[in-house]
C-alpha cells in the first residue's frame, strides 16, 4: 500500500489540506461590521463552507488511500477529491472579493498542491489499472 505511488501523492494532498487551515490563503483589509478597515487574511477555518470542504479533502483522500484493493473505486474517490479541491479553490477566490486590497500569500500553493496531488495520484492508479490488464493479456 504505501510503495505505491499514488499513496504518497493521496498523503501529500491530506497534508496539504490541513496546512491550509493553519496558513492563510489570501492576505489584505476588508471593511469589518464597524466600516473600518482592518487586515486580515483568509485561510479554511475563517468561513464554515472552506471549512467543510477542507476537512472532506482530508476525509477523501485519506478515504482513498485505504481503496487500494479497489482500483476502479479509488480512482473514482480521487476524481471527486479533485472536483473538491478545485471547489475549494474556487471558493477561496469567491472570498478573495470580499477584500479592498491585498494580495495572495505564498501559502495558496498549499490549496493548489492539494489538487495537483490528486492529479497525479489519478495517473498513478491509471498506470495501476494498465500494468493489471497488460498482466491479465499474458496469463
Amino acid at each position: 500500500m504505501i510503495q505505491r505511488q499514488q499513496t504518497l501523492w493521496l498523503i501529500l494532498s491530506a497534508a496539504f489540506a490541513a496546512l491550509t487551515f493553519k496558513f492563510p490563503f489570501y492576505e489584505g483589509t476588508r471593511l469589518n461590521d464597524a466600516k473600518m478597515i482592518e487586515a486580515a487574511s483568509l485561510d479554511s477555518g475563517d468561513n464554515f463552507f472552506l471549512l467543510i470542504l477542507a476537512a472532506a479533502i482530508i476525509v477523501m483522500s485519506l478515504i482513498t488511500i485505504f481503496q487500494y484493493k479497489n482500483r476502479s473505486l479509488q480512482l473514482k474517490l480521487a476524481i471527486v477529491g479533485l472536483l473538491l479541491s478545485l471547489g475549494l479553490i474556487a471558493v477561496y477566490f469567491k472570498y478573495v472579493q470580499a477584500f479592498n486590497s491585498g494580495s495572495m500569500a505564498l501559502w495558496c500553493l498549499f490549496a493548489f498542491g492539494t489538487a495537483v496531488g490528486f492529479i497525479m495520484a489519478i495517473r498513478g492508479i491509471r498506470n495501476d489499472q494498465r500494468l493489471v490488464k497488460s498482466l491479465d493479456k499474458l496469463r
